[in-house]
């Protein structure tokens, strides 16, 4: 079981990764903002971090970029999860330190699987 920080501006998205999350048996937080998200991180150091990049304020790229910076929080790995489907933004996205990049909507097995894999498969 692993501790996940989900932040994403959307209270739906937050609601369905959450259930999904929960019921794979990981132990789930949330942020609204990247801001909150970053101060989240820093104090609760997840296992794993969901981010969204379209959100007011601060955006997921610079959160993404702010947190692989941050001795505290470099290893913690970030799954950028967002509606941005051009390359342009996978690739901006791992060059801001996240370690995968999925597309909006998701699909269940894949993203378990996904996070699986960035968790080393212990989870």
């Amino acid at each position: 079981m692993a501790h996940i920080l989900i932040v994403d501006d959307s209270p739906t998205d937050v609601r369905v990764f959450t259930t999904l999350l929960e019921k794979a048996g990981h132990r789930v937080s949330s942020a609204a903002t990247a801001e909150q998200g970053i101060e989240m991180a820093r104090s609760m150091r997840p296992d794993l971090v969901i981010m969204d990049v379209i959100m007011p304020g601060m955006n997921g790229f610079q959160a993404t970029r702010t947190l692989s910076r941050d001795p505290g929080t470099q290893n913690v790995p970030v799954l950028i999860i967002t509606t941005k489907s051009m390359e342009t933004d996978r690739v901006w996205g791992l060059r801001q330190g996240a370690k995968d990049f999925m597309t909006k909507p998701v699909g269940e097995k894949e993203l378990l699987a996904r996070i699986n894999k960035l968790l080393g498969s212990s989870a």
